[in-house]
């Protein structure tokens, strides 16, 4: 073969060819930060995994984090961090047509096909074979890349578990619910949701204003079981739109809340709220991860999904 050949071939190379052998896992990762029925999202390809990236109006940000090690096939021959956009809608839907119940199907998704689509087959049967093809576009420039540091010497943070548990509303009754179903009992038309951290007694305070006022406190020492960490020198204060606030929490499936691995939440420099979940991408049969020292599971084939929310910036809130 001529070198001319063998230079056209490895321009016509596509940039990525992976394969994934838990489609359910990537479809519970992308679902969770699909809070709207209509919404763009954009990916980036590189070396070491792919990102998706969805965002709302410059206020709320999500990312989610598929390192190369969990795909059982990772061939990446682009240059520098090649990004495309995509209907996040059309692409979970997608995915969802090559997930089986019960069953681990392998895929191979190919960037870019011949006319720049995102291409995605099963691989893993000799007697049938689901392909598809999905439009992508130029990407959309992403309006604000967050710049997340520390609020101090001291990380502000805490870890929730996501499974049910029991909190205290200021009025002493006493209810049981998921995190993601806590937010939503705070919910007010237009409201602002208030969280407040303070050191002692190490306490985290989701407060809701509206008609009415609801305030829900989680005591670290109180609660083991629903807190797992909590790391806090100082009194903080921010206010966030209840709706940014809700779709951090509100499109976690079921079966994700069901493993239960835990919500982390931090406040950066300037009242920036990052929330951190854990998706599993491993095969089924695979044992449950341990928890690590911090109360943060670390299982080694996971995606990472962070959100970023940004405060209101009507009043400073913070605790000096």
């Amino acid at each position: 073969m001529s070198a001319s050949a063998s230079e056209s071939e490895a321009e016509e190379s596509p940039d990525l060819v992976c394969q994934l052998d838990n489609v359910q896992g990537m479809v519970d990762a992308f679902t969770t930060v699909r809070w709207k029925r209509h919404q763009d999202a954009v990916v980036e390809l590189s070396e070491h995994g792919v990102v998706l990236i969805v965002e709302e109006t410059g206020c709320l940000q999500a990312k989610v984090y598929l390192q190369r090690e969990l795909f059982v096939r990772y061939e990446f021959k682009g240059h520098g961090r090649p990004r495309f956009g995509v209907s996040l809608g059309l692409f979970v839907d997608c995915l969802n047509t090559f997930s089986v119940p019960g069953k681990s199907s392998v895929i191979e998704i190919q960037y870019p096909g011949p006319d720049m689509q995102l291409l995605v087959k099963s691989v893993d049967s000799l007697e049938s074979c689901i392909y598809a093809e999905i439009r992508t576009r130029i990407p959309d420039t992403v309006s604000w890349d967050y710049n997340f540091e520390p609020a101090g010497s001291t990380p502000i943070s805490f870890t929730v578990k996501v499974c049910s548990f029991g909190f205290k509303c200021n009025n002493g009754s006493t209810e049981s619910a998921a995190l993601k179903e806590a937010i939503d009992d705070l919910e007010w038309p237009g409201s602002s949701i208030q969280i407040s951290l303070q050191p002692n007694p190490p306490t985290v305070t989701f407060r809701g204003e509206g008609h009415g006022d609801l305030q829900i406190d989680f005591t670290y020492y109180v609660n083991t079981d629903l807190m797992a960490a909590f790391q806090c020198d100082r009194q903080v204060s921010y206010r966030y739109k209840y709706k940014f606030l809700r779709a951090t929490t509100s499109n976690i499936p079921s079966t994700v809340i069901k493993e239960n691995r835990g919500s982390k939440l931090t406040i950066g420099r300037g009242g920036l709220l990052k929330v951190q979940h854990l998706v599993s991408v491993a095969r089924p049969t695979t044992s449950h991860p341990r928890i690590d020292s911090a109360g943060y599971q670390q299982p080694s084939r996971i995606a990472y999904i962070e959100f970023f929310v940004k405060p209101e910036e009507d009043e400073d809130t913070t605790y000096d």
